[in-house]
């Protein structure tokens, strides 16, 4: 059992473990597999037979349109949890890539049941992470229908630079982005040229630096006032259910 363990990690973000829980989860995980970036990790309609931990890189949700374009749904940072919404499910509901190089590790959906049998701190958590991400997917809804293009894009990059925060990858007021302006825009509804043109006015109006991958907010708060942006749907825990 090892304390590096991408899963064991993730889930200590959202309480302590015991040496039990440690080994339940060690026990799901099999060997890390290296990918690479634009590596399809599978296809909306696949079998849906497992969840992944990423452990290194980025990568995203998908679905494919009618007119040959391309939705971005979901952006996962690493040590994020992919495929965990489908464990109901018999066939794929979108389709994930990575951005970049990076590394999964695979859980089979069907070990999942020793864990919900023997540890109700892992089932609790595995029920708060579903939630998690399905609050992540309803703020990008609203953030689709009822924001301005430049909100769209303050909030996506104001969301990320707290993500980072909480996951210790963020430095001062930079963050690392490996988003190009086409997945920005596959991920709000916008032209790569439309987000091209409001990253410029976001430079010029002194809301953010980008240098390559690189965002600098030289003041974060600003950009957030542009996003209107609200946290509640980050500010996850489940430390209140054991407090009692």
């Amino acid at each position: 059992m090892s304390e590096d363990s991408c899963i064991i990690r993730h889930f200590s973000h959202y309480g302590e473990l015991s040496t039990s829980d440690k080994r339940l989860l060690a026990d799901l995980e099999q060997s890390p597999t290296e990918v690479k970036g634009d590596h399809i990790l599978w296809q909306e309609g696949d079998s849906a037979r497992e969840f992944c931990t990423l452990s290194r890189g980025w990568a995203y949700s998908f679905r494919h349109m009618e007119d040959g374009s391309r939705q971005i749904l979901e952006i996962y940072l690493p040590g994020d949890i992919i495929g965990l919404r489908e464990f109901a499910f018999k066939e794929r509901l979108t389709g994930v890539a990575m951005l970049e190089d990076g590394m999964i590790c695979h859980f089979p959906h069907r070990r999942l049941i020793s864990v919900f049998r023997e540890s109700l701190t892992l089932s609790t958590i595995f029920f708060a992470i579903s939630s998690h991400q399905q609050a992540l997917l309803t703020e990008r809804l609203v953030n689709l229908a009822r924001r301005s293009a430049r909100q769209r894009l303050a909030h996506l990059i104001y969301e990320m630079f707290i993500r980072l925060e909480r996951t210790k990858a963020r430095q001062g007021n930079s963050i690392r982005l490996p988003l190009s302006q086409q997945h920005l825009g596959d991920a709000l509804g916008l032209s790569s040229v439309h987000v091209s043109r409001t990253l410029t006015a976001f430079r010029e109006e002194g809301l953010l630096l980008r240098s390559r991958q690189r965002i600098e907010l030289p003041d974060p708060g600003a950009l957030a006032r542009e996003a209107e942006f609200g946290d509640a749907y980050l500010n996850d825990g489940i430390d209140h259910f054991f407090n009692h």
